[in-house]
C-alpha cells in the first residue's frame, strides 16, 4: 500500500501578532469552483483533493497531469509516473498502473529485476527472488540491502499489476485552501499562531531543515506526516525506550512490516541530530547498519523511522552478570563483534566520504532475529574526507566511558577515525566482561578500572572467568579481550584500523600478540586480578585542559 503526503501543508501561516482572514465555515473541504475535470472521456473524474496541473486552481489539491494520449498521470517524488485508472473518492483509494515497468523486469524467469527508480549514478538496485543465487548475475560486487516480505504473488507474475494507493481525509485547516461559507460576506478572523519562546529562531531552524530535505528529496527514505506516524504507532501507544534525543515507539506499516519510530525531542534545537541522521543514513546500505525507512519533518515535529529489529540492543544481553539465559555464547559474541567491525569498516572506507559514528556502545547495536548486529543512532556522526588524517571538533561527542581520550583533549592526539576504533575496543571489552556496574561500592574504596582488570588477567595468564565452559570458549574470550585492548591504546597511532580488526576476528587468534599496557601511566594498581573490579563506564569525567 502506498500513501500520499500533501506536501508542506503545515507551515506557519503568519508572523507573531498577525492574523489571516478566512471565510467562515467549510464547504466541501475546499472544493471550490473549477475543481472538477478529467483528462479524457474515459479518464476518471478529477476533483478535490486532486487537480489537473496548470488547468485547475492550486487549492483544488494534489497535482495530477494529462499525458498526450489523455491518460491521467501521477508523478511520484522518485520521478516515476503512474497511470491512474480509477479514483474511489468514497474510500479514498487510487488504482494505478506502472507503464514503465519500473517495478518489474522482462527477465522474470531468473529474478524480479532492476529497480530503476532506486538506482544512483554509482550502482544499480536489483530485486531478487530469495530462491535465486546471486552467482547467476554478472556483478563485480554487491551488498544486500534488506528483505522484503509480503509481496503479492500476482505482482511478480502479472504484466499489468494494479497498484493501490490511499490518501488521508483532508481538512480545510491543514490543506491551506480557502474556506467558503453559505452565508454571504461573513468573515471571521482566525489567529494561526502557536506560541514559541524564540519564534523567529525556530522558524530559521525549520527553514534550514526544509532546505536540507529539498536536497535529499531524490533519495530513498520516505517522508511521513505527523498524522502518518500517529496511525503507524497507534497514537504512540507502544514505547520501546528512551534515549538522549527522543523516545522510540513500535509501529506498523502493514500487518507484516513493523518499524521503530524515534520521536525527537524539541530540546534538540537547531536540528543537527535530525540532519546528521537523515543525511548520513540516506546513502548507507550495509547488512550491519540499521536501515532508515523514512522521516518526519512536520512543522516543528521531527521523527525518524527505522527497520524494526526483534532482539532489541546488545546491551540487553551483556548487562547482567549472572543471567545465563541471556548469554549469547562465545561463538555468537565473536560473530556479533565481527559484524560490528565490518559495519564500522564500511562507514570508514566503503562510502564516498568517511563516516565517523562517535557513539559506538551496546545500546546503539541492534540485533535482528538471527542476532546479526546493526549499528544505529547516527545523531553524533560526522562526515569527513578520506584523505584527512584529523578532523576539527568544537565539542566532545559520544557517551562517557566510550569516548577516546583525544576527543576530550588534543594533548592525546588528533581526532580521527581512530576515535571510533577506541569506542569499538571499549564495546568489545564490555562484551567480554558481560556485566555492568559490578561492585560499584567496593569496601575500602578497593576498586580498579574494568578494562585494566581484564589486562591484568591476561598479564598473569589467568582465565577470563565469564561463562567459560571449555578450551574453545576460553580461546574466543581471550581473542576478544586482546582485540579490545589493542583498540583502547591511548596513542591513536597505536590502535590498528578496523580493517585489521576484521582480519583478527576472522582468524583463530592463536598468533595474536598481547598489546602494550594502556594503563602504565595511570595510578598504581591497588586491586589484584583476582578481585572483581568496579565498573566506571558511565560516570562523569573531569574536564581536561588543553596545551596550546
Amino acid at each position: 500500500m502506498w500513501y500520499l503526503d500533501n506536501g508542506a501543508n503545515n507551515h506557519m501561516c503568519g508572523d507573531k501578532n498577525k492574523f489571516i482572514e478566512l471565510d467562515e465555515s467549510i464547504r466541501g473541504h475546499g472544493a471550490s469552483l473549477n475543481c472538477t475535470g478529467s483528462c479524457g472521456n474515459r479518464g476518471p473524474d478529477i476533483r478535490f483533493p486532486f487537480r489537473i496541473k496548470d488547468k485547475q486552481p492550486d487549492h483544488c489539491g494534489f497535482d495530477l497531469s494529462c499525458s498526450k494520449d489523455n491518460n491521467t498521470v501521477l508523478k511520484l517524488p522518485t520521478g516515476l509516473s503512474l497511470h491512474i485508472e480509477r479514483i474511489d473518492y468514497i474510500h479514498r483509494l487510487i488504482y494505478a498502473r506502472d507503464p514503465q515497468g519500473c517495478f518489474l523486469s522482462e527477465k522474470r524467469s531468473l529474478y524480479i529485476g532492476k529497480i530503476p527508480c532506486l538506482r544512483t549514478y554509482k550502482h544499480e538496485v536489483y530485486a531478487v527472488e530469495s530462491s535465486i543465487s546471486i552467482s547467476n548475475f554478472d556483478l563485480l560486487s554487491c551488498t544486500k540491502m534488506y528483505n522484503i516480505y509480503g509481496i503479492p504473488y500476482s505482482m511478480m507474475q502479472e504484466e499489468n499489476y494494479v497498484l493501490t494507493m490511499s490518501w488521508s481525509n483532508p481538512t480545510c485547516g491543514s490543506s491551506e485552501t480557502k474556506c467558503y461559507s453559505n452565508l454571504p460576506h461573513t468573515k471571521v478572523i482566525t489567529a494561526l499562531y502557536r506560541a514559541y519562546s524564540n519564534d523567529k529562531t525556530h522558524r530559521e531552524y525549520q527553514a534550514r531543515v526544509e532546505m536540507f530535505l529539498d536536497d535529499y528529496r531524490s533519495l530513498n527514505p520516505t517522508r511521513y506526516s505527523y498524522a502518518d506516524l500517529k496511525r503507524i504507532t497507534n497514537q504512540f501507544s507502544d514505547e520501546l525506550g528512551q534515549g538522549a534525543y527522543g523516545t522510540v515507539f513500535k509501529g506498523k506499516l502493514t500487518n507484516e512490516i513493523t518499524v521503530a519510530v524515534k520521536l525527537l525531542s524539541n530540546s534538540i534545537g537547531k536540528g543537527e541530530e535530525f540532519i546528521n541522521e537523515v543525511g548520513t543514513m540516506a546513502n548507507i546500505h550495509h547488512v550491519n547498519v540499521v536501515r532508515l525507512i523514512g522521516f518526519c519533518a512536520d512543522g516543528f515535529r521531527r521523527a525518524l523511522v527505522y527497520e524494526s529489529l526483534p532482539n532489541d540492543s546488545l546491551q540487553k544481553f551483556i548487562s547482567s552478570a549472572d543471567s545465563r539465559n541471556l548469554f549469547l555464547g562465545w561463538e555468537r559474541l565473536n560473530r556479533v563483534a565481527l559484524g560490528i567491525a565490518m559495519g564500522i569498516e564500511y562507514l570508514h572506507q566503503g562510502c564516498d566520504q568517511r563516516i565517523l559514528h562517535f557513539d559506538n556502545k551496546p545500546q546503539n547495536i541492534l540485533l535482528d532475529n538471527e542476532f546479526n548486529p546493526k549499528i544505529a543512532d547516527f545523531g553524533m556522526a560526522k562526515l569527513c574526507s578520506k584523505d584527512k588524517s584529523a578532523i576539527s571538533m568544537t565539542t566532545a561527542r559520544g557517551t562517557v566511558g566510550y569516548i577516546a581520550p583525544e576527543v576530550f583533549s588534543r594533548n592525546f592526539g588528533n581526532v580521527s577515525y581512530k576515535s571510533d576504533v577506541y569506542s569499538f575496543g571499549m564495546l568489545v571489552l564490555e562484551m567480554v566482561g558481560g556485566r555492568k556496574n559490578i561492585d560499584d561500592t567496593a569496601e575500602n574504596g578497593d576498586q580498579i578500572y574494568f578494562p585494566e582488570w581484564i589486562y591484568n588477567l591476561l598479564e598473569k595468564e589467568e582465565d577470563l572467568r565469564f561463562h567459560i565452559d571449555g578450551e574453545e570458549d576460553a580461546r574466543i574470550a581471550k581473542k576478544l579481550a586482546i582485540v579490545g585492548l589493542w583498540r583502547i591504546q591511548w596513542n591513536p597511532a597505536e590502535r590498528p584500523s578496523m580493517k585489521t580488526v576484521v582480519q583478527m576476528l576472522e582468524g583463530e587468534g592463536e598468533n595474536l600478540t598481547k598489546p602494550p599496557d594502556p594503563f602504565s601511566s595511570s595510578i598504581p594498581k591497588r586491586t589484584s586480578a583476582g578481585r572483581m573490579p568496579a565498573r566506571r563506564l558511565h560516570q562523569e569525567l573531569a574536564a581536561i585542559s588543553e596545551i596550546e
